[in-house]
């Protein structure tokens, strides 16, 4: 190719490259919130607010309603005690098992300078900031020099593996990540830093460690080499090893997770079995059967794939043939879901089929294949949950604040930059600030009536406010809001307004605009 060309491509490949990061970056940035930053990602639900540690309860973070966690949310309750060293995280389930895990939760509290404000939201945009340095990392390590080599980069990068990763906070992608890292150093003769990348990686995800075969060395029919080899194993292995002792002192014994392993392939066989019955006769939930279909097949593609040509001397098949291996024993607690962890799990997997796709220039059939998981890493960062009652949110000069509607609204409303919502003669705002004790805050709002009303706003038996309100958008504010969860309980005694002659207008009276803390 000459240089012209070679300039043409990269330009073009580059623009690509970029476009692929703001495209991601346009999923995953929908899920900050003003006041619980990226918190959305742990999945922390109501059962863990009220049986985890004190920290979630006193800091700003988001929980689901219901039943709906994940284990991201063990991990940012040890992200708040690294050490393990309060007999809080005994609520968290099988507690010595999740802690092997240490890698991720430890980074987020030195990140955070141990400020219990900020460990959540960091601990829950670490993998933001890792799938960046990955894909990087990875534009040099396939390397992206044409349409292919991008193919496979965004297809990882896009991989439900990896952004089921980052949306429920696991510690997959920093494992695979530090496996990749390590891979790099030993292209370039780097040995022992890979050697400690790989290890770095295992305290993220244990199961990392078996991707040690592909720092191995030979010949193979020297004792010398192997005994070399043995001594590469117990390298990266002691820092989980020493790890792992400790946490048997703080914890007690763990599920060793056997659990997760079954007979070769009768794992697989289940997926596949149950991902093509999930299509007869239930037409619900299309696309999340659609794309776990195309994830199970692209896994099993790269499987294949790995499988057809022995190559014991490349570093990188003898990466992926282990996780292969892995992929093959995995059991239905691993493939169960949509698209099932099993994604996540054979990230390493996944990241050896790219750099052995692009560097043996496979078939356009196989990469497209071997990518179609990317489906259902798209489909993990489409839908964000929302709160309906939240009407304001935001952070002031001491912290940050959430105002909820509670009874008597008729609903969140919003349009042309503004979000009100209307009572008919009572209404109550539940308020939370962070930190939760302090003085008293002042709060900025609008307020307007269908027709003239006197409105009276109170804090327990404390009258905050009352004045007249007409049709006419009017601008309210008053100090000696009580720091932390309180409420604010809006009245009027004048009768509502029907808002129209249909058979279902509302009765109005009076509504209240862009409710800030200032």
């Amino acid at each position: 190719m000459s240089r012209v060309a070679t300039w043409w491509w990269s330009r073009r490949l580059g623009v690509a490259g970029w476009i692929a990061v703001a495209a991601f970056a346009a999923l995953a940035g929908r899920f900050w919130h003003p006041a619980y930053g990226f918190t959305k990602f742990l999945q922390i639900d109501e059962t863990d607010q009220a049986v985890g540690i004190h920290e979630l309860r006193e800091n700003p973070i988001y929980f689901y309603a219901g039943r709906n966690g994940y284990d991201g949310t063990f991990y940012a309750q040890i992200a708040f005690h690294p050490l393990l060293d309060t007999p809080e995280l005994a609520a968290i389930d099988n507690l010595p098992y999740r802690a092997r895990r240490i890698l991720g939760s430890a980074v987020a509290w030195v990140l955070a300078g141990g400020e219990p404000g900020r460990i959540a939201n960091v601990y829950a945009a670490l993998n933001l900031g890792v799938w960046l340095a990955l894909a990087a990392l990875l534009w040099r390590l396939l390397p992206v020099r044409d349409v292919r080599g991008w193919v496979a980069w965004a297809g990882l990068l896009f991989s439900a593996g990896v952004l089921h990763a980052v949306r429920l906070a696991l510690t997959d992608l920093p494992g695979m990540a530090l496996f990749a890292v390590a891979m790099w150093l030993a292209e370039r003769g780097r040995s022992r830093l890979a050697a400690g990348a790989l290890a770095a990686g295992a305290l993220a995800r244990e199961t990392v460690l078996i991707n040690v075969v592909a720092l191995w060395r030979g010949p193979w029919n020297l004792p010398r080499a192997w005994l070399a080899n043995l001594g590469r194993v117990v390298a990266v292995a002691v820092p989980l090893a020493a790890w792992m002792v400790y946490v048997r002192w703080r914890t007690g014994a763990a599920d060793p997770g056997l659990g997760n392993f079954t007979w070769p392939l009768a794992g697989l066989a289940e997926k596949w079995i149950a991902t093509l019955a999930g299509f007869a006769g239930q037409p619900a939930f299309v696309w999340l059967k659609l794309t776990t279909l195309f994830a199970t097949l692209g896994l099993t593609v790269q499987a294949v794939y790995l499988c057809r040509k022995w190559q014991p001397d490349d570093a990188w098949w003898r990466a992926g043939i282990v996780s292969v291996a892995m992929m093959a024993m995995l059991g239905g607690a691993v493939w169960e879901g949509h698209p099932g962890a099993a994604a996540r799990v054979l990230l390493p997997m996944s990241l050896a089929f790219a750099v052995l796709t692009i560097r043996r220039r496979a078939g356009w059939a196989w990469l497209i294949l071997g990518n179609a998981t990317v489906l259902s890493g798209v489909l993990a960062l489409w839908h964000v949950p929302q709160d309906e009652r939240e009407v304001a949110a935001g952070r002031f000069d001491r912290g940050s604040y959430v105002v909820r509607l509670d009874d008597g609204w008729s609903g969140r409303e919003s349009g042309g930059g503004h979000v009100w919502a209307w009572a008919a003669q009572h209404g109550r705002l539940a308020i939370e600030t962070w930190p939760q004790a302090g003085a008293p805050v002042s709060i900025k709002l609008a307020m307007r009536a269908l027709a003239p009303r006197t409105v009276e706003i109170r804090q327990d038996a404390t009258v905050l406010w009352r004045g007249e309100v007409g049709p006419k958008l009017q601008t309210v504010e008053f100090r000696g809001v009580r720091a932390g969860v309180s409420a604010l309980q809006f009245s009027a005694a004048a009768p509502p307004v029907r808002e129209g002659g249909m058979p279902d207008a509302r009765e109005l009276g009076f509504a209240v605009y862009d409710c800030r803390i200032e």
